[in-house]
């Protein structure tokens, strides 16, 4: 096949792909309480299994998120979605928790190696819709896969294997369409060194991506929050194990974020930051109020509102920094920014399996837990306001044609 998929189309393809990759790593989330069931195990578990997944991300995030600046964006992408659909493999035919553990750790790994070439080669293609795209796409995953998971546990049979065979069937087709894209960077010397872990942040972006640092974390803690513990949250405010139910608390703040990030495509990368940063807070102590008093009804409207600042905090993050860096910085920047992205994702939450069991148990746990993603949101709102507007960093808009 002639390899000549480029532009807007090659945005959209690898797009999807982080769809993909996202809708993977939420699909679990409804499965959690067959396994738990199954296997008898507690929270904590839960949320290792989920931990260990975020780790992994950081792992080839940090060894094989530059990998694509030496040796080509296709060649990752394409061993990386092999990777991500052996996973799958031991997903589906995963006999106890091992398997599990097992399934996340590879997921992870290509995940990481996977993110940090997507990013880069979809800004490579078109600047502009490549940035809105990185923003926008992990949204869009997290809420299809958990929600299309709960429908398939609600209404499918045998849905821990059908839904691993069918994201293995979108990875298949995907493979092939990546096979056709056109490369985006030459080959560059330094592949191998590449893989050595290592931060580098060029002078020039420190300013923007340490304001985002805060705020990214936070986010992402939040989604862990509701990726892991959600449907036992849902289940203690309504007191229904209906599992569609229970994976709407992650699809309502997963498309929440979707909707402010495509909202916000236009307004300047400060004003999608300070809205993200306001409204996070506002989300997250209405869900907090919600859990203390057990309403449901309020909880989802808070995580409405939460979802809001995510997707706007996430976009504004990535529109402050990933512009402006140089071609051969781009992939090592994205992978950076994911790095803070999936410590937060992933660290937190189990500590707050810990807090679930051993501590003061769910209600409690979340209350600590939204008063901390508070604490960091308003550590970034400082951040922000005593930074200094960088023109720099202006949405891609105000130099190229509007997204259409």
């Amino acid at each position: 096949m002639r390899t000549s998929l480029s532009g807007r189309p090659a945005v959209v393809v690898l797009a999807s792909v982080i769809v993909a990759l996202l809708a993977s790593s939420a699909a679990p989330t409804p499965l959690y309480a067959i396994y738990q069931a199954e296997w008898h195990f507690t929270p904590i578990t839960t949320t290792v299994v989920f931990g260990v997944y975020a780790i992994a991300v950081l792992a080839g995030l940090l060894t094989l998120g530059k990998l694509s600046d030496h040796v080509g964006r296709r060649p990752v992408l394409l061993v990386a979605i092999a990777v991500q659909a052996a996973s799958l493999v031991i997903f589906a035919t995963a006999a106890g928790v091992p398997a599990l553990l097992s399934a996340r750790v590879v997921q992870g790994l290509s995940t990481g190696a996977a993110l940090g070439a997507i990013g880069a080669a979809m800004l490579d293609m078109d600047r502009q819709r490549g940035t809105f795209a990185n923003a926008v796409a992990p949204g869009m995953g997290t809420a299809s896969g958990a929600i299309l998971s709960a429908f398939a546990v609600r209404f499918l049979p045998d849905p821990t294997h059908l839904i691993y065979l069918a994201l293995i069937g979108v990875l298949a087709l995907q493979a092939i369409t990546i096979g056709a894209m056109r490369e985006t960077v030459s080959r560059a010397p330094g592949a191998l060194a590449s893989l050595r872990p290592e931060i580098t942040l060029p002078r020039a972006l420190r300013a923007p991506v340490l304001t985002a640092v805060p705020v990214l974390f936070a986010v992402w803690a939040l989604a862990g929050l509701y990726a892991a513990l959600g449907p036992a949250l849902v289940r203690s405010l309504s007191g229904s194990s209906n599992v569609v139910l229970g994976s709407l608390s992650l699809f309502v703040l997963a498309a929440s974020a979707v909707i402010a990030i495509i909202a916000l495509r236009r307004a300047a990368a400060r004003t999608v930051m300070l809205s993200g940063i306001l409204t996070l807070i506002a989300g997250v102590a209405v869900t907090v109020v919600a859990v203390s008093v057990g309403s449901p009804a309020v909880f989802f409207a808070g995580s409405a509102i939460a979802g809001a600042g995510f997707g706007s905090g996430f976009q504004g993050g990535i529109r402050m920094a990933v512009p402006l860096a140089a071609a051969h910085e781009r992939a090592g920047l994205v992978s950076l920014l994911y790095v803070v992205s999936y410590l937060g994702l992933g660290v937190p939450v189990v500590l707050a399996g810990i807090g679930v069991v051993h501590g003061g148990g769910l209600i409690d746990t979340t209350r600590y837990y939204g008063a901390a993603v508070i604490g960091l949101a308003m550590l970034a709102l400082v951040g922000l306001l005593r930074s200094r507007p960088d023109r720099a960093a202006q949405p891609a808009a105000v130099a190229a044609r509007p997204i259409r």
